[in-house]
């Protein structure tokens, strides 16, 4: 085990992998409730919807599966999930315009090409073809998407009379789901600002325990509470369902939505998954004191390869694209150094999957603080934005703005990467523009034409 694992070339011991493995999955393991909650309340072009037992199963066998190959392979401290963002573009994006077995295909696709661009180097050129201010306000308005989704499924948020949205249901707060958002939304704040492992995870089985008793002692419309109504399980353990194991369809998407709208969800899954790993990968490597002196990750080659392959198990079993968690650095905080912390954090996954019962009482109103918390943390990244530099701060701006505003992540990246082209050219700096980002301001402008046109 000290040689497979190097151990002690690292400076660590069994304990602290085992501690740091623990926290890890303590601090990620929120995803098994939401990732259901964010897949199964949104509906694909035929109007179906995916079952929460089966997205829970999904979502927690792919976790343990992706974990376990970081572990192995990668031999990472990291934690593998269903990433939150790209989710969203599974459920908000590409399952409006084709079934959910396509959306999922293209799921898998676009773990086949972060794979192909780990091991051709290509990944240099299309780091180096976006702009980083461009890679920074994609994850900022993600992250606005996120949170709007979250106030939305809540109650917090509803569509407006004399406006296009107004607070809550009548341009008031009223009703128990949304009192119970509140006080999620406020406890899960305060136990993540004072650092408490497992915050989000803890915030959401506590409020949902509130709901519980709450819809069990007062008349409450059974429809307010969304998807899920708050009810006592009829069992704790249940044998898991993989029944959307399996289910995707390649190609499908291509025909069913247009090669066009499909390249485009598409080329929005690789930007946002490999860019988010990477800036995971060597945020958490760094923590961990596991960069070299020139700035190397070791074994960082197999890492974006597992996260690739991560991808497509994603994609297969359902669960949306899984990726490194970057909660992984609460596990490096606890000591986790090797890959033998993420065989831990693999193996509580797995045993998560008899648990799968409890992931079905739990309300949007107990789950939707998260995204809104989520949202708050990945606004941080504007910070990285130049907002005095025109030529980058209106394509950033115009990213983060449309993606909420137009519920919308893809036409987000489309105006961003559009506007930034046409402004270099304005200036006279043509020459600054890469070649890709030619061809990729070319599919989008062609993408809104197909809207307009046909």
């Amino acid at each position: 085990m000290d040689r497979f694992f190097e151990l002690s070339a690292r400076g660590t011991t069994v304990a602290r992998e085992v501690r740091g493995g623990l926290t890890t999955f303590m601090a990620m393991a929120y995803i098994i409730l939401l990732n259901p909650i964010i897949l199964g309340g949104a509906t694909d072009v035929t109007g179906a919807k995916l079952d929460l037992a089966q997205l829970t199963t999904s979502t927690a066998l792919a976790a343990a599966l992706c974990t376990l190959l970081m572990a192995l392979i990668g031999n990472a401290p990291f934690g593998v999930a269903a990433g939150l963002g790209l989710n969203a573009v599974v459920a908000y994006q590409a399952a409006p315009t084709m079934t959910w077995a396509q959306a999922m295909g293209l799921v898998v696709l676009e773990g086949l090409v972060i794979i192909v661009l780990a091991v051709s180097g290509l990944r240099q050129l299309i780091m180096n073809a976006i702009p980083l201010a461009l890679k920074h306000a994609i994850g900022v308005g993600i992250g606005l998407f996120i949170a709007l989704i979250g106030l939305v499924d809540s109650g917090f948020v509803g569509k407006g009379t004399g406006t296009p949205l107004q607070l809550g249901a009548t341009g008031h707060l009223t009703g128990w789901p949304v009192a119970i958002f509140c006080f999620g939304l406020l406890l899960m704040i305060i136990l993540y600002v004072r650092r408490i492992p497992g915050a989000i995870l803890i915030s959401i089985v506590v409020t949902a325990v509130v709901a519980i008793v709450v819809n069990s002692v007062a008349t409450i419309d059974p429809a307010t509470w969304g998807l899920v109504v708050p009810r006592v399980p009829d069992a704790l353990i249940a044998w898991p369902d993989f029944g959307l194991v399996g289910q995707f369809d390649l190609f499908g998407g291509f025909a069913r939505a247009g090669a066009i709208t499909a390249t485009v969800v598409l080329f929005t899954l690789v930007l946002s998954g490999f860019f988010d790993a990477m800036g995971t990968i060597i945020g958490v490597s760094d923590e961990a004191g596991l960069i070299d002196e020139r700035g190397r990750v070791p074994r960082l080659g197999r890492i974006l390869t597992v996260d690739g392959v991560a991808g497509m198990v994603g994609g297969m079993a359902s669960a949306s694209s899984n990726t490194v968690f970057v909660e992984s650095a609460a596990g490096v905080g606890e000591g986790a150094r090797t890959g033998l912390a993420s065989v831990v954090t693999g193996g509580m996954f797995c045993l998560t999957l008899l648990f799968t019962p409890l992931a079905t009482v739990v309300p949007a109103a107990a789950a939707a603080p998260a995204l809104v918390l989520v949202g708050a943390l990945m606004m941080t990244q504007s910070r990285a934005i130049p907002w005095t530099d025109l030529e980058m701060a209106v394509p950033a701006f115009l990213t983060i703005a449309l993606m909420p505003f137009t519920y919308s992540i893809t036409n987000g990246v489309a105006a961003g990467v559009i506007s930034y082209t046409v402004i270099k050219v304005a200036s006279g700096k043509v020459r600054e523009i890469p070649v890709l980002l030619w061809v990729t301001s070319l599919v989008f402008v062609v993408y809104f034409l197909v809207g307009q046109f046909g």
